[in-house]
């Protein structure tokens, strides 16, 4: 009964990371194709493929960002500090994409890179995502039709039924290996087992939610879920520590706090940061918007929290 309750809350969260986007594309629909970039060194995980997935992985350009779909092959690929810079810290950075594709430079190559910059030992999760149709073309429309469909302003002051669960098994199995393969690779790595810690972005935010409430072997530091869903969760006795981001103008946010909530009522220490504007997907932040500073928020949560200052080696 519990991992229903829970399945069900998370659900709730996932799906929503779908509706946000449309505003944001209206900006600019233009989908570019992409070639496929090098990833040099980026690390398969060996979790397996995707079910009635036909199409391989494509990549195109939206926004002025690089981005991938139809992604059946999981990696992670690290970020690491400067020599002599570690702290320990490590961040596990899940981008969004609705589960459909990845915003793998805004919402992972860029985080990454910003996180090592303080010392932290960072990793990019690629993780599989849902089959998108094989053509560019297909995928555009697709994606209209969502967005089209769940973004009816006639409903906004209207209770939403509730979605159509998704399966995030892959997902969860790719965070997973992800997870044990940082542990094992500890000492070469510079990790601190103790204090490994997931952030993600939108989708991103929703499986990390999704590891922290049904995982068995990922025993995380701390959390980041960064503009994901707001509603209440059954929060787990050992879960960790949460530093949460939305802006008020995200379609995501709606007035609700039940994350946050949840959290507080469980008597487990939570950072929440409302921002005037930003929108939806900033990333690392967008010019003029109050929400560029949750970066700079997250990194003094993470010092005051000690988990900058690297452990005495005696």
């Amino acid at each position: 009964m519990l991992n229903t309750l829970k399945t069900l809350a998370k659900s709730s969260i996932l799906v929503l990371l779908l509706f946000c986007a449309k505003s944001t594309i209206a900006q600019d629909g233009t989908i570019y194709p992409l070639e496929t970039p090098d990833e040099p060194n980026a690390i398969p995980l060996g979790t397996g493929g995707v079910d009635d997935q036909p199409a391989s992985e494509t990549w195109f350009r939206q926004w002025g960002d690089p981005m991938a779909r139809n992604i059946t092959v999981a990696s992670l690929t690290p970020f690491l500090p400067e020599p002599g810079k570690a702290n320990g810290t490590t961040i596990i950075v899940a981008p969004g994409g609705g589960f459909r594709w990845l915003s793998l430079k805004n919402e992972g190559w860029d985080v990454a890179e910003a996180l090592a910059a303080q010392g932290i030992t960072a990793f990019v999760l690629k993780y599989r995502l849902h089959p998108t149709p094989e053509s560019l073309d297909g995928f555009r429309e697709s994606m209209n039709r969502t967005f089209d469909a769940a973004s009816n302003p006639a409903q906004d002051e209207e209770p939403r039924p509730r979605p159509v669960q998704r399966d995030l098994s892959d997902q969860l199995e790719d965070a997973e290996a992800a997870y044990a393969m940082i542990v094992e690779r500890a000492e070469e790595w510079g990790v601190d087992t103790d204090r490994i810690g997931m952030i993600g972005f939108s989708a991103g935010a929703g499986l990390t939610m999704h590891c922290t409430l049904n995982s068995q072997t990922m025993k995380l530091a701390f959390i980041g879920p960064i503009y994901g869903g707001m509603g209440p969760v059954k929060v787990p006795e050992d879960a960790p520590p949460m530093f949460n981001v939305i802006a008020s103008d995200d379609f995501l946010f709606r007035g609700q706090f039940g994350i946050i909530d949840s959290w507080y009522k469980a008597d487990i220490p939570v950072e929440f940061h409302l921002y005037q504007n930003g929108g939806h997907g900033f990333g690392l932040g967008n010019p003029n918007r109050t929400s560029n500073r949750w970066f700079d928020a997250f990194i003094h949560w993470l010092d005051v929290n000690s988990f900058l200052t690297a452990k005495s080696s005696e």
